[in-house]
This record gives C-alpha cells, structure tokens and sequence, in this order.
C-alpha cells in the first residue's frame, strides 16, 4: 500500500488535480507535477526536463492541427458563417432552452464526424449564444456536460472522423498485443459505453443543472445583431471548403492536411481575399493557441509520467489482485485508466500505453473479446472528460467562459467528470458480465 500511495503517477495526478482546484493556471499546474513525479521516482531535475521538453514533440500533430483547425474557424467569422449560424439558432430556439442545448450537442457531434474542426467550432459559436443563455438562465454546467458529450460520444461509438481514428487505434494495439480484432467491429462492441454517455447525459440536462442559474447581463458586443441571415456565395464556399477537409481527412488520416487544403479552398474561391492570409493564421492561434499549447505540456506530463516506470510499477502492485476475479480485475483497469488519462489529457494516447499491459491479463484471465475490447476503450476514455488538460473540457470552457463567469474546473471539468466517467465504469463493468 505504501508503495502504491508513493507511485510517481499517483502523486502527479493529485498534485495535478488540487493544483487545478486552487485555480492555478493549468500550464503551470502541469509542470509542476511532472517536475514532482520525476523527482518522486528519483530522476534528476536536469533529465526531467530534458524528457518533459522532448515528450512535448509528441503531441506536435494535434497541436498544428488546432492551430489550423483555429484558421478554419476563424475563416468562419470572416465570411460571415458563423454568425448566421448562431442567428439562425437563436431564432429557430425563441424561449426553449433545452433545444438550444441539443442544438448544441448535434454541432459537438458534427464536429467529431461530419465537419471535423473539432473544437474550433465552440470559440466562434458560443460566446454569440451566451447573452441568449443568460436571458434563459440556462446553468453552463448543463452546455458544457452537453458539449463534452458531442465531443467525447462520438469518438467512442461512431466509426467515422475522429471515431475512425480512435477505433483504429484500438484495433491497432489489440491486434498488436494478440487479440485480432477488425477495425469495423470495434463500434459494435461500444454501444454499451454510448448508452451510459447517454445517461449521464440526460442526468446533467434534466436533473443535476435544470435549475435557473443567474448571470450577469451581456455587454453589448456579445449580443447578436440583426444582420441578414441568408446564406451567399461566401457560404457555400465556406460549407464546401468543410466538406472537403472532412474528404481529405478520412483519405489521408491526416487531419493538418484536411485543415489545410480547406483553407486552400476558401483561399483559392476567394471567399476570403488572400492578403488576409496573416490576419486569419493569427486569429487561428489565438482562438486555438492556449489549448494547443496545453496539448504539448500534456505530452511532456506524459513522457515523464511514463519515464518514471509508475505506470508499470502500478499494474505490478495491482495485477495478484486482478488474478482472482474478473469484476475485481476490470475495476482496477479502469482505475489505473482513469488515473493515466486525467494525467495526460488524451485518450487517444493512452492506448498504447494500456494495451501493452492490459491485454495479456484478459488473455490470462480468459476475458471475451468484446469485453477485452470495451474494457481497453473505456479505460482509454475515462479521465478525457474532466482532465484539466484535455480538449474535451478546455474547449468548452475557451466558448462559456468568454465573458470570464465560467470557471475551468468547477463549472467544467468537476460536472463533465461526475456525469461521464461514473456512467462509463459501470458500463463497462456490467459489460463483463454480459460480454462472457
């Protein structure tokens, strides 16, 4: 026990989490905690760093592709899109705050699948939104459980854009760990993990955070004004421009290369005139910079997490108890999951990590393949929402706290933690007992 209370990752993580909850910046809370689990496990303050500044490199994908994806959105703004978006949803909502919350949860969706800007979409469309959330004392703790859900859901069940990619990844590291399993069917198995998404979808809407909450009044700039809200030619350029990112994406699996060749689109049918080239890069980083960022000091976290051997010290300390039983087994999968994802922010990361040490155990404890399957992508999943540090909760909180009455940890990543981490473990228990 005490080894386990003195494992790297284990005081890394909570360190992370109180830091965050006394409201430091997420950046330097990330720091000093891998600086602290490095020095738990006895490395050198110079090697920390060197690993920390290295393990940064990991993440420069996701990082070019918010900053581009930022261009994108911002592109958005330019040719007028996305205020017609949100003039059109304000008045298609009238008084019906729950619509506009599922209205919400569609574009989320979208954005995982059918127009891949992920969520570069949410610092365009929501600050608009806010002054007409405000008027229907709509609690954002409810929009941003709604707007995790859209952007966390999808990934897990539907095998298309970024489902495509995290299916495949699991399919992947199964197949490389010897447990065959077909791209295509990994969604079949994940329906179960979807229902209890639902769940605590519904629980945040409906029951948790239905109550009115007071905001202070919008400013005027935040009010949306009665501009025309025809679509023109810019738009359409715009709407194929997405389509045509979304194309690029699932061919080429690159999603920096869909985000590029969009912006060529709207670039080379002059929806936008190109000496605004520079004026739009720049809105994209400062849209989509910090969390950019934040996604590269995560992958530093993480390679120092993992140089410290507290991952692989923590499955040693668990894995007699796992031996005996199989519900006792998945439930400590899932929590050393939960522990790595909250740490590093990225599901999508952390299975290469898990399936190296998790699928021999289902193998020796004779788990189906379904279950082996659920199992890796619901220990992979937990923690995504609710991190500090992950794209699920800062993106939300980059579009609600634009008029700075949101807070980061208490009105995103606490609510989305509770209402979809807790759904996805008893899913994905009550799965091994199905799945035999």
């Amino acid at each position: 026990m005490i080894s386990f209370i003195t494992n790297p990752v284990i005081i890394s993580v909570i360190l992370l989490c109180v830091l965050c909850l006394c409201r430091i910046n997420v950046l330097i809370a990330l720091i000093i905690s891998a600086v602290a689990g490095g020095l738990t496990a006895h490395i050198n303050i110079s090697e920390i760093m060197r690993i920390f500044t290295s393990g940064m490199g990991t993440n420069s994908e996701t990082a070019l592709s918010y900053i581009l994806l930022g261009a994108f959105a911002a592109s958005m703004v330019h040719t007028g899109l996305a205020p017609v978006l949100s003039m059109k949803i304000a008045g298609a909502i009238k008084s019906k705050k729950y619509m506009l919350i599922f209205i919400l949860t569609i574009i989320a969706v979208l954005s995982q699948n059918l127009i891949p800007v992920h969520i570069a979409f949410i610092p365009i469309l929501i600050p608009p939104l806010l002054c007409i959330m405000n008027e229907l004392k709509i609690d954002r703790r409810s929009v941003a459980c709604a707007l995790a859900f859209g952007l966390k859901a999808p990934y897990i069940v539907i095998p298309a854009g970024f489902g495509l990619i995290f299916q495949g990844l699991i399919s992947e590291n199964l197949i490389q760990n010897g447990v065959d399993v077909l791209k295509s069917d990994v969604w079949k198995y994940a329906w179960i993990l979807g229902l209890g998404m639902l769940a605590g979808y519904f629980t945040s809407i409906f029951v948790s955070y239905s109550k009115p909450r007071e905001y202070s009044s919008c400013s005027e700039i935040q009010k949306i004004n009665g501009e025309s809200i025809h679509l023109n030619n810019k738009h359409y350029i715009t709407l194929f421009a997405a389509l045509i990112t979304l194309m690029v994406q699932l061919w080429t699996n690159s999603l920096p290369l869909g985000a590029l060749i969009g912006l060529s689109v709207i670039f080379g049918f002059r929806a936008i005139d190109h000496d605004k080239t520079d004026k739009l890069i720049n809105e994209g980083v400062g849209l989509m910079g910090y969390v950019a960022f934040v996604m590269l000091v995560a992958a530093g976290f993480a390679a120092v997490m993992k140089a410290t051997g507290g991952i692989e010290d923590m499955v040693n300390i668990i894995t007699p108890v796992m031996m005996y039983n199989k519900i006792a087994a998945a439930f400590l999968m899932l929590f050393v999951g939960l522990f790595v994802t909250m740490g590093i922010g990225t599901s999508f990361g952390t299975i290469p990590i898990l399936a190296v040490l998790y699928v021999p155990v289902c193998v020796k404890l004779g788990f189906s393949v379904p279950s082996t399957v659920i199992l890796l992508m619901a220990a992979a999943a937990l923690g995504d929402a609710g991190s500090p540090a992950s794209d699920t909760t800062l993106g939300p909180t980059s579009g609600l706290n634009a008029d700075g009455q949101h807070n980061h940890i208490w009105d995103t990543c606490i609510p989305t933690f509770l209402h979809y981490n807790i759904p996805i473990i008893l899913s994905a228990l009550i799965s091994v007992c199905i799945f035999k």
